[in-house]
């Protein structure tokens, strides 16, 4: 559910816009706002199964889950669509840590392994079906409901998730759960929408006053965040983002590659479902079918990407970003060229090749970035991993979002030459931010060898976590 609502989310974004009168901004912001909340509730969220129990914080979850899309599909307005938004990503906050938590607690040796490639499978799939199981639920319009039903139909599967869960799971926790931070939690969560509400909704309302003011505070905020996650580390506490792990070189670059990589990826899919539906005018599922390649090739990628890399993991990285690059320069030319015809074949080869360059980065690097720390801080390390994500996509929506808005103007129903300009032009900054992680992977150091099991152990847990 989890990951197939991002997806199916963003094929529905222009039938929502349509329904609910929503401005860019309350679209950017119905993608934003799920990752916002997830990615500042994922560590806290994580150390409260810990402590309190998986089986209660996994079952919590995934009923909240299941009635904040409830919300989402019922939502009146758009505000009541981006609060249940919001809610849903507190909920998955909730419920998706416990997983790898309660495989790992609950497993061991090739069972392990067994859990973890049903688990990837799992997370796998569903980035493919979100594609499609958006375009389709959309162009049914079944019983009128349209976009409504690709909430809607995460009731059902949450409340056979809640019998399963009951019946199956076992209650197991840590013997030394680490403690909340929720000063830094809080902190964090500020800064981040200090930043994305101005992004998204500044543009739209004039540029005011306090969205100038909110921006300028993000310095501060983000200071004070590194002030105190400083501090509570020295007095032995358990910082959200413990400073002292990024002494690691392969932490500390991998997730300055992270922060590049993943803005790319979510401004992507956000201007791409724009410019599909509303300047292509394709339908929901030919939209739909149109990202399939890309998201086909990553699965592929991610799954053979270890076999591909060898022992030349920088190399493998590295020629991923520049696959990334080419696929995203490649919708530039395109849409620059000759906008009005783009369909499925003509931006397939582009799309596979972005896909494809995805899947051989992401599963490497973060390998590398959880790969050089100690086991007893794995936990720690994962969450500031996933963490750096989900901000990262959240502020691609943001800037890329504004970028690309900002270039189709007021107009209620801008000319296809000004949706070719916007796309060419997101799409070249999306391949300028990969070339930049590009650079940076140079940096990154190569992971020592590791026996077969745990390399393929490693790769199962990490790449297909996405």
């Amino acid at each position: 559910m989890a990951v197939a609502d991002f997806f199916i989310v963003n094929v529905a974004l222009p039938s929502i816009s349509s329904s609910l009168g929503a401005g860019s901004a309350g679209l950017e912001l119905v993608v934003a706002g799920y990752g916002v909340a997830y990615a500042t509730g994922l560590v806290t969220g994580g150390r409260l199964g810990d402590a309190l129990g998986r089986r209660g914080l996994f079952l919590g979850g995934i009923a909240g889950f299941t009635v904040t899309s409830a919300a989402c599909g019922l939502a009146p307005t758009t505000a009541t669509l981006v609060a249940a938004r919001v809610l849903q990503g507190l909920a998955a906050a909730a419920m998706v840590p416990q997983v790898l938590a309660t495989i790992q607690s609950s497993f061991s040796g090739s069972d392990r392994q067994r859990a973890l490639g049903v688990y990837g499978a799992t997370l796998g799939a569903a980035t493919v079906a979100g594609q499609l199981l958006g375009g389709v639920i959309v162009a049914a319009d079944v019983a009128g409901l349209g976009w409504r039903l690709a909430f809607l139909v995460n009731v059902p599967i949450g409340l056979a998730g809640l019998v399963a869960g009951w019946r199956v799971l076992a209650d197991t926790r840590s013997a030394t759960p680490q403690r909340l931070d929720t000063a830094g939690a809080g902190l964090l969560g500020i800064a981040v929408v200090a930043l994305l509400l101005p992004l998204t909704s500044g543009r739209e309302l004039g540029w005011p006053a306090w969205s100038w003011g909110a921006l300028s505070s993000v310095p501060v905020l983000l200071t004070a965040f590194l002030i105190w996650e400083r501090r509570l580390e020295r007095r032995g506490g358990d910082p959200l983002l413990p400073p002292g792990l990024l002494r690691l070189a392969g932490l500390r670059t991998g997730l300055a590659a992270i922060a590049l990589f993943s803005p790319a990826f979510g401004g992507f899919f956000f201007t791409s479902a724009l410019s599909l539906q509303r300047g292509r005018h394709l339908g929901p599922l030919a939209a739909g079918l149109v990202m399939v390649p890309f998201a086909v090739a990553f699965l592929a990628a991610s799954l053979g990407g270890g076999r591909i890399a060898g022992g030349r993991v920088r190399r493998t990285i590295a020629a991923g970003a520049l696959l990334i690059a080419a696929g995203y320069l490649g919708l530039a030319l395109i849409a620059w060229r000759d906008f009005a015809a783009e369909g499925f074949w003509t931006l397939a080869p582009a799309m596979a090749t972005a896909g494809l360059g995805q899947g051989l980065v992401v599963p490497q690097l973060f390998g590398i970035v959880l790969g050089g720390v100690p086991e007893i801080r794995s936990g720690t390390a994962s969450g500031m991993l996933m963490t750096t994500f989900q901000v990262g996509l959240a502020v691609g929506v943001g800037v890329l979002g504004l970028v690309f808005l900002g270039v189709l103007g007021p107009a209620t129903a801008p000319a296809g030459e000004h949706f070719a300009g916007a796309s060419a032009l997101a799409s070249l900054l999306e391949a300028l931010l990969a070339l930049a992680g590009a650079a940076v992977c140079t940096l990154l150091p190569e992971p020592a060898p590791v026996a077969a099991t745990a390399e393929a152990l490693l790769r199962e847990t990490v790449v297909l976590e996405l």
